[in-house]
């Protein structure tokens, strides 16, 4: 029996509770409710549910989503002409928008916090950061003794960073992060 292609209103309503999803969690967090989040999108608590039966399914669905994104962003500059300017720009927009983002931010941070989905959906992401690493450290512009593993770490320890920092000092931790992540000379 050939499947079924879901109504357009299905369709529709997907996208709304996906979208509303991905503004609730960026803002709130983890912690945000799925009763807040149908209210966002404008449908009933059922409609939320029959699409992500658990909030756990619809978190892994957003963050799946973005993490995807920012695995097509690094691809983008993995043929870069200057290597260490591709890998210190992507470190930089990665630390940016997981710090506007609580959710990104809680997936990066915490992994073990977020379950196997997301560990799925970040395999792409690793990947692609680990290119861009190895293209800098080959180019000279990141310390060559770096493993994408202990810069996993790195990236995790900076967006802690920069949470804890006072308003007025924001970047500060990112950019002594990026200062220590140079090779230096002989």
């Amino acid at each position: 029996m050939p499947e079924r292609r879901p109504r357009a209103d299905a369709v529709r309503n997907r996208q709304r509770v996906l979208s509303a999803a991905r503004e609730a969690f960026a803002a709130e967090g983890p912690a945000v409710s799925l009763d807040d989040v149908a209210r966002r999108a404008g449908v009933g608590p059922g409609t939320v549910h029959r699409h992500f039966p658990t909030k756990d399914a619809l978190f892994a669905a957003v963050i799946a989503d973005r993490l995807a994104d920012l695995a097509a962003g690094a691809r983008d500059l993995a043929d870069a002409p200057d290597p260490g300017r591709a890998f210190y720009d992507f470190f930089h927009r990665l630390a940016a928008e997981a710090g506007q983002n609580l959710a990104l931010s809680a997936a990066l941070t915490d992994p073990a916090q977020v379950g196997a989905a997301i560990h799925a959906a970040g395999a792409d992401l690793e990947t692609a950061l680990a290119a861009l690493l190895r293209r800098a450290q080959d180019a000279g512009a990141v310390r060559a003794d770096l493993t994408t593993t202990e810069l996993h770490a790195v990236i995790a320890g900076a967006l802690l960073m920069e949470q804890r920092l006072p308003e007025s000092s924001k970047g500060y931790g990112l950019r002594l992060v990026a200062d220590g992540l140079a090779q230096r000379p002989g």
